[in-house]
């Protein structure tokens, strides 16, 4: 919901999230945001083609390294002129001669530090388990692998872990006992339509609230079921429901396919678009629970609240309020019989990675192939190793940092971030359209920055998670309670400022704005991103580029509506909230035009954040790399000027080739533009880029000096 420290792990190690498919619909605003994804627990970088072409299990454990100065000269093509594609400049050798492996729908450095990782923590895993580390969740991370890894108990046990939800839901004849079982979802994995989870209060950010959203669609957005572009996947979606209700043995599972589809069908013309879900002003609509009842006639909250095990609450923050009346009266106005078969459905649908291969398959088929072009599953160990992250992935992360992560790195860290804030200030002292009042309070945020690099000072405790041999969905189930009963108990306490919602070994990563911080694991913290050895100017390219992106985060679109302590407030002045919304706009035309594939075109809104927090990342990293040469001028490395080596940094980092399917639903899902637009969406706009290269009028991405975006 609120923010991805409530249920990140949860959601990883289950596929079932906290309250089922609602919550994967509707988060409340935008709190938290990633580099890259959705600020998912996946690690996503930086092998050299013949290690890949050899297969990941020849992948080495030590940290990649990239040519003779931190640049991957190789990569380069030359053939074609930086002006007129500067992503296929960096990279165009590199997109030529790499594949995307077959269990992948896409491949690039995040990619290959995600492999990287993995690998690391299969390791780590089996030192555990093998009595070679001596750690006091040593048993539960051995348990909770090896048995994700018992194909044979899994092939006979079939469908049996599910028996007792399906009968449960078999014995509902009520449209009250439907709403009963959906509040147990927090803890044994049902769906519900519109339920809860805990975050901190945007408004109030030291004190935990209790939000409520909308959800149920088993398709990746709304799009998938209104538009006539996406009629093949739905059609191919109400087949894949219909598989998985014949194999869990449910009545009549054609016609019910038919009926959840239609039925979802309804409730995605009442779910709100990406776009609109992340104005974190509009997602911000508290209720008493009298209230929210009235709002919501036909759904029984008393009766899904006595079974969440919540304390008594009375103030509920609707994310995309309006939803709610439109949901409950589909609620009311769907047989029971079909709520049964969607609740059937989707409990097979997010139990399926933890039951016998035929499951696993029907789900990859369409949720793998059909969906996203991925031609190969991923091989079983890989399950296990995001599985144990998903439960266990501090335990995991303690282990990974004393092995991978030197505190030299966090030092430079720290001194590369205060780099970036200092040139901020600057900037922002500069600004020609802010005025001083706004300033003041820009600058008194910037001061306020938390910074969290590499680690958490406090490690999770894992003490009261049961995990057992031999009960994979059990362990699922159990570890999904966990984080929802940990939620529940510190309700009532001050907000854990301490508290990482990403594990170390995780490739990314992220600003909470309600912490008003910027975090960055240890597993990002490598080559192309980072190397200590590396050339400074790719290194400021590079994280950089990434510490600027995070911070420019504060102060994007949505960021910046935050002010200093985290408070969801309005702390600009009218005229230059105006001013900024100009520039934003500017910027969102600017994307919008991008089209990928036929038919689909980058959504300016939706990627806005993310599209101000590279444009600022990357001006803000090649500033710090000119403060960083204190009026010295720069050296040349292999005939590269600092600036060009600073612009091929961040290239290279954004290296990528994806499927075809996986772009689609890209464009459509994520806040992210693709990586290609995340080079040459934002170098177009930087001034320094058109010196550094020489950049003329009539070359493809010449804009105007009048029209380049420039905001912070």
């Amino acid at each position: 919901m609120k923010n991805i420290l409530m249920s990140a792990a949860a959601a990883a190690a289950l596929s079932l999230a906290a309250f089922g498919a609602a919550q994967a619909h509707d988060p409340a605003g935008d709190d938290v945001v990633c580099l890259n994804e959705a600020c998912t627990m996946q690690s996503l970088f930086g092998f050299s083609d013949t290690e890949l072409a050899g297969g990941e299990a020849a992948v080495s454990l030590e940290s990649p390294h990239y040519g003779a100065w931190g640049l991957d000269l190789s990569g380069f093509d030359t053939s074609v002129k930086p002006g007129d594609d500067f992503f296929r400049y960096a990279n165009g050798a590199w997109v030529d001669r790499t594949e995307i492996p077959s269990d992948r729908t896409r491949f690039g450095n995040f990619d290959a530090l995600s492999i990287l990782s993995e690998a690391r923590v299969k390791a780590i895993i089996e030192d555990t388990a093998s009595g070679k580390v001596q750690d006091k969740d040593a048993a539960k991370i051995g348990a909770a692998y090896n048995t994700y890894m018992d194909e044979a108990l899994a092939e006979k046990l079939d469908a049996k872990p599910l028996a007792p939800e399906l009968a449960e839901i078999s014995k509902v004849k009520t449209r009250d006992e439907m709403t009963a079982l959906m509040g147990k979802g927090q803890t044994q994995g049902y769906s519900a339509l519109m339920g809860i989870g805990i975050g901190a209060d945007s408004k109030n950010p030291t004190r935990y609230a209790v939000y409520a959203g909308v959800g149920g669609l088993g398709l990746p957005d709304r799009d998938y079921y209104l538009d006539a572009k996406f009629a093949e996947k739905k059609a191919a979606y109400e087949v894949y429901v219909a598989k998985m209700l014949t194999m869990a043995g449910w009545a009549n599972p054609e016609q019910s396919a038919k009926d959840i589809v239609a039925f979802e069908s309804r409730l995605a013309e009442a779910t709100w678009t990406r776009a609109e879900r992340r104005d974190r002003d509009k997602t911000y609509n508290p209720m008493s629970l009298a209230e929210l009842k009235a709002y919501t006639p036909g759904y029984n909250w008393d009766l899904y609240l006595a079974n969440t095990e919540l304390p008594k609450v009375d103030r509920f923050i609707l994310g995309t309020n309006t939803a709610f009346p439109k949901y409950a009266k589909i609620y009311g106005e769907t047989p029971v019989e079909t709520l049964k078969a969607w609740q059937a459905f989707h409990l097979v649908d997010g139990a399926a990675p933890m039951l016998s291969k035929r499951f696993v398959d029907a789900q990859f088929e369409f949720r793998g192939k059909t969906l996203s072009g991925q031609p190969e599953q991923k091989p079983r160990w890989k399950r296990a190793v995001a599985f144990v992250n998903g439960t266990l992935g501090e335990s995991v992360g303690r282990i990974y940092v004393a092995r991978y992560f030197p505190p030299e790195s966090k030092a430079k860290m720290l001194s590369l971030v205060g780099d970036i804030r200092a040139v901020l200030k600057t900037r922002i002292e500069n600004l020609a359209w802010m005025s001083p009042e706004t300033k003041e309070k820009a600058l008194d945020k910037l001061a306020k920055f938390t910074v969290k690099i590499g680690y958490p000072d406090q490690w999770r405790d894992y003490s009261d998670l049961e995990i057992k041999q031999g009960d994979l969905y059990g362990n699922a189930l159990r570890a999904g309670a966990y984080e929802w009963r940990r939620d529940v108990a510190r309700l009532n306490e001050p907000v854990d400022k301490k508290e990482w919602g990403m594990t170390p070994q995780t490739v990314n990563a992220y600003y909470n704005s309600v912490n008003n911080e910027i975090v960055f694991p240890a597993a990002i913290l490598q080559a192309p991103f980072f190397d200590p050895d590396a050339d400074a100017a790719i290194n400021y390219g590079g994280i950089g580029g990434v510490i600027g992106h995070e911070i420019s985060h504060g102060f994007d679109d949505q960021g910046r509506k935050s002010n200093g302590d985290g408070v969801l407030t309005d702390w600009w002045t009218a005229e230059d909230a105006a001013k900024f919304k100009v520039q934003a706009d500017k910027l969102g035309a600017q994307y919008s035009e991008f089209e990928p594939l036929p038919g689909a075109k980058v959504q300016g809104a939706l990627t806005m954040g993310e599209n101000i927090g590279d444009l600022g990342g990357l001006s803000l990293g090649l500033d710090a790399y000119h403060a960083s040469l204190g009026g010295k001028p720069a050296p040349i490395l292999d005939g590269l000027t600092g600036d060009q080596r600073v612009f091929f940094g961040w290239a290279q980092v954004w290296r990528q080739k994806i499927r075809d399917e996986a772009l689609r639903q890209q464009v459509v899902t994520d806040p992210h533009s693709p990586a290609y637009y995340r080079v040459n969406g934002t170098i177009r706009n930087v001034d320094g880029w058109y010196d550094a290269f020489g950049i003329k009028e009539g070359d493809k991405l010449y804009v105007k000096p009048e029209d380049r975006v420039r905001i912070w």
